[in-house]
């Protein structure tokens, strides 16, 4: 089933709930209003879905492979990614100083979820690149800026990320990759890198890898490591690509999804130690990883709603035209006869569940993306801060909650397939085999509920949490006034006793953090699904009002109309899972931790 991006309903969030007419007026965004906003997401749809989308089932069943130390990705790949790059999508979002072109996060994110429905295997490679620009452009030198950036902005080069080492997964504390300095102010690296994201491949001229590790003689623990920029291939004074540097790819992995992707295994430093230049200074390694590693994590969030995007359309178009079974109130069909399952309750409550979750959090990532643009470019200084407060509170609610609904998602999806969801050839199985790997990379589900429970919640006693609820009960006081409207006093019913639920859930959570760690952190991952649950349900919740107006003004009725019914529908089925979470979390922690260790 070929893949259609959602481009009017993108564009309604844009408009109704991230305000891009707003980030308009900052001088930065002045020429990028929704008129610009539409060319650019209708120019990218066409690439996704005639480029970059019909690769997608190829690469599940021709993955890349390493042979002799290089490796070769899926064909058609390397054509689409000179379109890709050649089109200007790398650096859609990036600084024009070094060739992007500038636009806020918030259309960029759209275009990043069309990419990832095509083809999150191939959306990879751009991610991390992207992340790689974000590090450079706040931590590197002039000179690293200077010769690296414009190649990466360009799509010439691409980046990875080297965190993971085979004794140093999530605990960074235990890398041993080390770094010896040398004469001139380059070291040497030596040192083994596992899960690397297209950290070999045959797309680009060259590929600069990111790499955190220790210089001999730094402090033990996360306090002594260094963030280094090491090149595939050196690069000679006059910009042109000079020997091959020290850095080899020795295997990729063989993965349950995103085959596609080329995960490889990367050894620093076999011959003669590999080149690296330091980023920024020496023992704040880090700190500048975060930077790479909080883009990542609202991409990979985008990259869930993508895959459910995907695994939505293909669930709904088979199930308008598999016929099976006659419709049990005996409508349709002369007869009644059998008709396509859409027709069958079950199937459209599974649908609708499907569209209520992805839509849901579209919106949310949506409001996150225009944070971002306020929090970076406002001049206000005291808005541009409360909105990268909002932002931080935001990234792991994107990134976790939007990638565990992709599983709710793709899982159903299969579903509705029935046995043909299991058979490979449908490539529903797929969908539901890419998702796993986004709830894990980028850091766990467990991890970003960790950063909401201790950074995001339990750091100021749940006084920012708290904030969140207040913006959602303004909402609430405009649905008050919808009287008449049955989605709208549905969705208040639910609204308010989801922010209710979560307020009870801060306040546990505050208490607790500090003086009884395992009961606050034994619900981290129950609080951060009722979190993202509650804003992704206010966000529809703030849709509905709008589609309600627009619908009354004659505007687009079959959309609206639709708008208006996923976001009741997401009030009473899903929103309404919250008060289940909140019991869970406030009066089940000490069941969590009650059995012995012996006993698993």
């Amino acid at each position: 089933m070929s893949y259609r991006a959602p481009v009017k309903d993108m564009l309604f969030n844009m408009q109704a709930l991230a305000d891009l007419p707003a980030l308009n007026k900052i001088p930065a965004f002045a020429d990028f209003d929704l008129d610009t906003a539409q060319a650019v997401l209708e120019e990218c749809a066409k690439l996704s879905e005639a480029v970059i989308a019909p690769l997608n089932w190829e690469g599940d069943k021709n993955p890349s492979y390493w042979k002799d130390g290089q490796v070769f990705t899926t064909p058609g790949f390397k054509e689409a990614f000179k379109q890709f790059a050649e089109g200007g999508w790398q650096g859609l979002q990036h600084p024009g100083e070094f060739g992007g072109q500038g636009l806020p996060k918030t259309i960029g994110a759209a275009c990043g979820e069309m990419i990832n429905s095509a083809n999150v295997s191939f959306a990879l490679c751009p991610l991390l690149t992207d992340g790689a620009i974000e590090a450079l452009l706040t931590a590197g030198s002039d000179e690293q800026k200077s010769v690296y950036l414009p190649k990466l902005v360009d799509g010439s080069w691409t980046g990875t990320m080297n965190l993971t080492e085979p004794q140093a997964g999530s605990d960074l504390a235990q890398v041993r990759t080390r770094a010896e300095p040398q004469a001139g102010g380059t070291y040497k690296i030596f040192g083994t890198k596992i899960f690397i994201t297209y950290g070999e491949h045959d797309m680009a001229e060259n590929i600069v890898h990111l790499v955190l590790a220790r210089v001999v003689g730094a402090p033990e623990g996360v306090k002594g490591i260094s963030l280094f920029l090491v090149p595939k291939f050196m690069v000679n004074a006059d910009g042109s690509l000079g020997a091959r540097n020290d850095a080899h790819c020795v295997s990729i992995e063989h993965k349950m999804g995103i085959k596609a992707s080329p995960t490889a295994v990367l050894q620093f430093g076999d011959h003669g130690g590999a080149v690296g230049t330091l980023i920024g200074e020496e023992n704040r390694g880090l700190e500048y990883m975060f930077i790479m590693m909080n883009a990542a994590r609202f991409g990979v969030g985008v990259q869930g709603i993508a895959v459910a995007e995907r695994s939505y359309q293909q669930a709904a178009s088979f199930a308008r035209e598999r016929v099976q079974s006659r419709p049990v109130d005996g409508s349709t069909a002369a007869g009644g006869g059998a008709a396509p399952i859409l027709h069958h309750p079950d199937v459209r409550r599974m649908l609708m569940t499907m569209r209520a979750l992805t839509e849901g959090c579209r919106a949310m990532s949506s409001v996150a993306a225009s944070a971002y643009d306020t929090a970076h470019h406002h001049g206000d200084p005291a808005v541009a801060k409360q909105a990268q407060t909002f932002y931080e509170f935001l990234v792991p609610l994107v990134k976790g909650y939007s990638t565990e609904m992709s599983l709710e998602v793709t899982d159903l999806g299969v579903q509705v397939h029935g046995g043909m969801g299991f058979i490979e050839e449908t490539g529903a199985a797929q969908h539901y085999r890419d998702a796993k790997i986004l709830t894990i990379y980028e850091g766990t589900t467990a991890i970003q509920a960790n950063d909401l429970v201790g950074r995001k919640t339990g750091r100021d006693g749940g006084a920012f949490a708290r904030s969140v609820a207040g913006l959602v009960e303004a909402t609430e006081a405009q649905l008050v006034l919808r009287v008449s409207s049955a989605a709208a006093q549905s969705m208040l019913k639910r609204l308010s006793a989801a922010r209710l639920a979560y307020l009870d859930v801060v306040d546990f959570i505050a208490a607790n953090s500090r003086s009884n760690p395992n009961a606050a952190y034994a619900g981290s991952v129950p609080y951060l699904m009722l979190a993202g649950n509650l804003v992704a349900g206010w966000q529809l919740a703030r849709s509905l009002l709008v589609a309600e107006d627009r619908l009354a003004a004659g505007e687009d009725a079959a959309f609206m109309s639709a708008k208006i019914a996923t976001a009741r529908f997401y009030a009473e089925h899903i929103l309404s899972r919250s008060g289940g979470l909140r019991d869970a979390i406030v009066e089940g922690a000490d069941s969590v931790t009650a059995m012995s260790l012996d006993a698993f």
